[in-house]
Parts: structure tokens; sequence; C-alpha cells
């Protein structure tokens, strides 16, 4: 005999009453597969090419390339020349994950190489570390090859030497007694007692004059926003005339604006 059906859909048989299986939802296989691009570049700490995250994402390069042209006209992404970076209406922007933070340093990085000829790093100490954020360069305006660990030359290099001088006294004898003073050329400074001479003598503003590597000079400012400590800095060739005086202006300007982004913009 058939059963009686009530009116919510629910199927009664002998005093039991059972469910009907609900619908599926019904999904737009586009939207999923744009928002797991975006996922896999907010995860990201380097800007993400797009071969890249069609492999990542297992998407053909073609569906990758047009899901990414749509993510950028709304502004969810924004493309650099080395790959691609969330955007504003991104809402990861909220907070200070990886990519968030990769993309408001971009635009100021960017900036500085194109005004001063040079490349352009952001540093930042996180965990008890000190690390690289992104560094900017172009064709004239090489970076330097780092090829000893930031984590091993903070002492040599301006921007390390700058967050360094930012740190509570306690937090940097902790981090010089895990990372000893190595000597990376003649220039480098030796022992705590100089490095700390130098933070004095100078205070918010760091020079590296061949210390991380012979034929450049780096300065460095810092970076300060809530629950943020980093450097912002620039390298140049040692033959460079730059003024170091205007070099250290524009890059005080430049991190003021950057501290005021980081600090209103992310919620730490």
């Amino acid at each position: 005999m058939p059963f009686p059906i009530g009116g919510d859909g629910a199927v009664q048989s002998w005093g039991v009453v059972t469910m009907k299986p609900a619908a599926a939802p019904t999904l737009i296989a586009s939207v999923s597969r744009a928002l797991e691009l975006a996922d896999a570049v907010a995860r990201s700490s380097r800007p993400v090419p797009a071969k890249q995250l069609s492999r990542a994402t297992g998407l053909s390069l073609g569906t990758t390339y047009n899901l990414l042209r749509t993510l950028v006209h709304e502004e969810y992404l924004a493309q650099e020349p080395d790959g691609f970076v969330l955007g504003p209406a991104h809402p990861s922007q909220a907070g200070l994950g990886p990519g968030a933070l990769l993309a408001r340093a971009r635009a100021a990085l960017t900036g500085l190489r194109d005004h001063l000829n040079a490349a352009a790093y952001l540093g930042r100490y996180a965990d008890g570390e000190i690390e690289i954020v992104d560094i900017v360069d172009g064709p004239t305006a090489p970076r330097v090859d780092l090829w000893v660990g930031v984590q091993e030359s903070a002492h040599a290099t301006a921007f390390g030497k700058q967050i360094l001088a930012s740190l509570p006294g306690t937090e940097r004898a902790d981090y010089l007694a895990r990372h000893p003073l190595v000597s990376l050329t003649p220039y480098t400074v030796r022992t705590s007692g100089e490095l700390e001479r130098r933070a004095v003598l100078s205070p918010g503003l760091s020079v590296d004059q061949q210390e991380y590597a012979l034929g450049s000079k780096c300065l460095a400012v810092p970076v300060a926003a809530r629950g943020f400590i980093g450097s912002l800095a620039v390298s140049l060739p040692m033959a460079s005339r730059a003024s170091a005086e205007d070099l250290a202006g524009q890059l005080g300007v430049a991190a003021e604006r950057l501290s005021v982004t980081i600090g209103t913009e992310f919620t730490i």
C-alpha cells in the first residue's frame, strides 16, 4: 500500500517518520575554482606565478589564466611582475596573514625602487627570528645576492641591525646568543658591543657599508606598528653618489606611511 507523505516531505510508515534525502546544493564549478586560486595566493608569503597556481590546484593553465583575469578585474587579486598577490577586495586583507602583509608591503617597496632606483627590502621580527617579507628590485636596481641566510647575518645587514636595535634588550641579547656574529667581509661588525655602540650613535637609521657583501651599501629605518617590529631598507652599489641623508629622509617617509598602513589596516 502507498505510504502517506506529509506536507514537509516526510514519509510515514507504520508510525515511523523518515525524511527524504535533501537535494544536493547546486554548485558553480568556476566559482569554486576561483576561490581555490585566491586561497592559494592568500596562503603564500611570496607572489605566486600562474604556472605554479595551475600546478598547485590541478587546473589547466588556460583555465587558471581565465580565472586569474577575473579575480584581478574584481580586485580580489593583483598581478605583479613576479606573480599574483592579494588585491584590496580580498577579505583576508583584514588580517595579518602572509599574503595580506605581502600585498600591502609590495606597493611601498615598488614605489621606493622606482623613485630611488634602488632595490627595496622589508624585514620583520617574528617568533624570535628575523625574516624577509619581500624584496623588490629591477634591471637597473638589482638586489644584493643573499648568499648567507638572513638569520645568520642580521648583524651584517642594515635591516637586520635596525630590527635588532628596535628589540628590547633581553630579546636582542637572546637573539645574539643564538646567532653568533660571523665575519662575512673585512668590514663586518664582530662584537655585540660594537653593534650596540653604532645603534646608540645613529638611532632610527642603520647602515651597512660592505659588511654583508663587498661592493654594496644599504640603509634601513624602522617600521613599527601594533604587534609588528620591522625595517624598511634600500641597497645601492658602493659607487652610487646618492646622498645618504636624502635616502634616509625618503626611507623615513615611506616607512612612516607603511607603519600607518599596517597598524590601521591589520587586526593583530
